[in-house]
């Protein structure tokens, strides 16, 4: 007979990632840092024309889609492209703003403790 062994290891529940979450720094932040939030805020603009060159794509297919007169099929696959057009640029927008906000107050947060550890 086979016996089940139950294992010591217990399992710990993941924490969900949540989108746009605040990083606070416990230390003082260094120059490294300062470029680390630099690049990270390019990064940020990269990936807004990003999503807008993809918008942009995919609104060209839609109305590419609807000139082809002789294949009534493809008016759905228009419209479906335009939607997704909408929606790529809005959150492209979105994500956009919420991390700049972040950045912003990291930065913020940053200046405000030196200010008071000079004084």
């Amino acid at each position: 007979m086979k016996q089940i062994v139950k294992s010591p290891i217990k399992i710990k529940k993941m924490k969900l990632l949540r989108f746009g979450r605040d990083f606070k720094p416990d230390q003082e932040v260094i120059l490294r840092d300062y470029l680390a939030i630099e690049r990270t805020r390019l990064a940020n603009e990269r990936t807004l024309l990003s999503y807008i060159r993809s918008s942009l794509y995919l609104l060209l297919g839609g109305i590419a889609f609807f000139q082809l007169k002789e294949f009534s099929n493809f008016e759905y696959l228009a419209i479906l492209s335009l939607v997704f057009s909408a929606i790529f640029f809005v959150i492209g927008i979105y994500r956009f703003t919420l991390l700049k906000k972040s950045l912003k107050k990291l930065y913020y947060r940053t200046e405000e403790k030196e200010n008071n550890t000079e004084d």
